[in-house]
């Protein structure tokens, strides 16, 4: 039977991240996709004079509706949460959708480059760190790491004992795997570091870094890391391909003398990803 993914998170209407990501990349990858809204936006936040519309209301009703209906879900992954609210009524549909058959992902989306996302505090990051607990895996940055611990944020010249550190840091906060991604111990690499805590064992993957930034990376690694699990992937595979798939988007969007600034060409790096789906399908 096909696995089902429920994603939670905006839908940014224009603008190549959150829901216009996670629905057709998780689709792409055989995997039927369940979304709910958790607001709608004409475009993402880097545009001026977006529109914004909050659904919070009907996260309580949608989710009893589906509990009516005996719906379940393989995988539940939340991506941005815009309120205190929010992360309440998300840990409920937890308890209420938890199995002991399926996934919680958890890409804790707050901030970026040292700094929290316009509207975030603190003690948001405290509510998201109690929300990860709740979590199979978590998929922070740095940024949101260091945020969700209370510990300083740092950008380059740490060493790998260092980053081993903060993910058994995060691990305490209760998820099984810990992830951190934007991770580089030399300079030219840019990747991912994780940490099994039911194993203690460490897992770390690196790709050339690319020098350009883009809104909605971190939904194209999220989406497609949740797909490949629910394709039967190691965690570590899923990481994996997950950062080749958005390195490729990355760059492909670099190489397009036409790339829009406001998101990447993950659409056209979709065959790719079939492709390496089909390579470990047929190992």
């Amino acid at each position: 039977m096909m696995k089902r993914i429920m994603t939670i998170q905006d839908i940014s209407c224009v603008g190549k991240c959150s829901l216009t990501v996670a629905l057709p990349i998780i689709s792409a990858m055989g995997v039927e996709a369940g979304i709910l809204p958790t607001a709608v936006l004409s475009t993402h936040t880097a545009f001026k004079n977006f529109t914004f519309h909050d659904l919070t209301n009907e996260i309580r009703p949608i989710s009893k509706h589906w509990k009516d209906e005996n719906i379940g879900f393989d995988a539940i992954y939340t991506g941005y949460l815009g309120s205190f609210e929010q992360i309440e009524l998300v840990s409920e549909f937890f308890d209420a959708f938890k199995t002991d058959d399926n996934v919680i992902v958890i890409d804790p989306v707050m901030g970026d480059y040292g700094k929290l996302y316009a509207g975030f505090t603190e003690e948001f990051a405290a509510a998201m760190a109690k929300l990860c607990g709740k979590a199979d895996i978590i998929l922070p940055n740095m940024t949101e790491a260091a945020y969700m611990l209370g510990i300083e944020y740092v950008e380059s010249g740490y060493d790998e004992e260092y980053i081993k550190s903060v993910l058994v840091g995060l691990s305490k906060l209760g998820a099984k795997v810990s992830v951190l991604t934007g991770v580089s111990f030399k300079e030219g690499e840019l990747g991912v570091m994780a940490y099994n805590s039911e194993t203690g064992e460490f897992f770390s993957y690196f790709n050339k870094e690319i020098d350009a930034r883009y809104h909605g990376t971190g939904d194209v690694f999220a989406s497609c890391c949740t797909g490949a699990l629910m394709n039967g992937l190691s965690v570590e595979e899923a990481l994996a391909l997950s950062a080749d798939y958005t390195a490729r988007c990355i760059q492909n969007t670099v190489d397009d003398k036409d790339g829009r600034w406001y998101g990447v060409n993950f659409e056209a790096e979709m065959p790719y990803l079939i492709n390496r789906l089909e390579e470990y399908r047929n190992k």
